[in-house]
């Protein structure tokens, strides 16, 4: 398969990026935003999106050039300095210290413009495994497994979502029972759309070990390799390299080293990263979106319908500015988040932001299912095609519902943005 047409993409095309990479003055960016963002521009171009497309028809990224990528510095931020290799670059020479929300935010965005699963397949599934150990991990427990992380020797899935339910994880089934001598734990469950499994070494796996509801919840790392550990790849629409897998865990056993915080107080474990991965997942949305808007614009551009441009039709320019208002509002609302994240003592953990960044990030889902729409209206037959000019459209085609309902469909996550407004509008009331 050729390479992603996005490659071919005109970079004068209105609205392919935004704003603060072109002409507009910005005060959130400075000088090492700038870098960054041409580093990890220049290494997805040159290393990744060339050969993307056979890699997500595949299902697999060479381990060479995986390897190569979880070394660049560019994969796990959000990793301490002290656990990280020496040998790892700095990237575009930041101080990992110096690291903020607007950094996180273009190597998200640059990162999602790789199609299909190919990301997971590059690093595995860490950006959601892992932070539950660098949170909530003893020393001994980070010094054990984070380093692995740079080298490949480590990869972490989360194991949350079970057959019978996802987003109400309070009620989760799978059991995990302390044997007679207090040193392991015998888990016995099932989970279901793990991603990145094929590649991890490990899975941070909610278990019960209490009572019913959140209270009896604890988090364990149980080791991919354990007897009783069975997982097979689920075919799916789209990410095919993402490999989402069922996982059956049958007389597991898992020594009580690895549960990450307490007994029974796994819950908050869990919900402490969904702001930042709903987050990570509307900057997802909002990167299609400007692909599919962005390509659209070039091709109604080239192509000719009855003797002249497909821009020529008031009707298909409508399509790409219904589309351009969108994504240039849901950016500026990215922005304002990653902001506020940076002046918040809490950070991610900011009260004020939670319901945001869940309507944020229904609003990246509803926009992306339009713009991939819309784009193969203008495409016509070639957004349909998986080869040709539009290729990267009908990939993100089938992409898309990952992002939209990963993280909490728009369903759950808009009530939870006002349930948890009313929260803080109580909280205040009180003060």
């Amino acid at each position: 398969m050729p390479a992603d047409p996005k490659l071919n993409l005109d970079d004068r095309v209105p609205w392919s990026e935004p704003a603060w990479y072109r002409s507009l003055s910005s005060p959130y960016y400075n000088e090492s935003h700038r870098r960054l963002r041409d580093r990890v521009r220049k290494y997805v171009d040159e290393k990744i999106l060339p050969e993307a497309l056979d890699w997500e028809e595949a299902g697999d990224v060479p381990r060479d050039v995986a390897l190569q990528f979880c070394r660049s510095g560019i994969p796990f931020e959000d990793v301490p300095v002290k656990y990280r290799p020496s040998d790892i670059p700095v990237l575009a020479g930041v101080p990992h210290d110096r690291l903020d929300a607007f950094h996180m935010l273009i190597v998200s965005d640059e990162m999602a413009r790789v199609e299909g699963g190919v990301g997971i397949a590059l690093a595995g599934a860490s950006s959601i495994g892992a932070p539950p150990i660098i949170h909530y991990g003893t020393e001994a427990q980070k010094a054990k497994w984070l380093p692995g992380l740079f080298d490949r020797t480590t990869s972490f899935s989360l194991g949350i979502t079970e057959p019978g339910g996802g987003s109400d994880v309070a009620r989760l089934k799978t059991t995990a029972e302390k044997t007679p001598d207090g040193k392991f734990y015998i888990v016995n469950g099932a989970k279901k759309w793990i991603t990145g499994t094929p590649w991890a070494s490990h899975m941070t796996t909610a278990v019960r070990t209490g009572g019913d509801g959140m209270k009896g919840i604890s988090v364990l790392v149980i080791p991919m390799d354990s007897p009783g550990v069975h997982h097979e790849k689920i075919r799916n629409s789209g990410q095919n390299a993402g490999g989402a897998s069922f996982v059956d865990l049958e007389n597991v056993k898992v020594p009580v080293e690895n549960l990450i915080g307490e007994e029974n107080r796994g819950f908050p474990v869990i919900m402490k990263n969904f702001n930042r991965e709903r987050f990570l997942l509307a900057v997802g949305c909002n990167r299609k979106s400007r692909t599919c808007l962005a390509m659209s614009f070039q091709y109604a551009m080239q192509r000719e319908t009855f003797g002249r441009p497909l821009m020529h039709n008031q009707v298909i320019r409508r399509k790409l500015v219904e589309l351009a208002h969108r994504v240039e509002a849901h950016w500026a609302w990215l922005e304002q988040i990653a902001y506020h994240v940076g002046q918040s003592p809490l950070g991610w953990q900011s009260p004020d932001i939670a319901s945001r960044i869940a309507l944020v990030k229904i609003q990246g889902g509803q926009m992306v299912e339009l713009a991939a729409r819309e784009a193969q209206q203008i495409f016509g037959g070639a957004g349909y095609q998986r080869a040709g000019p539009g290729a990267t459209v009908e990939q993100i085609s089938r992409d898309l519902r990952m992002l939209v309902v990963g993280g909490g469909s728009e369903e759950i996550i808009s009530d939870l943005a006002i349930r948890q407004e009313l929260s803080v509008a109580a909280g205040k009331a009180k003060m």
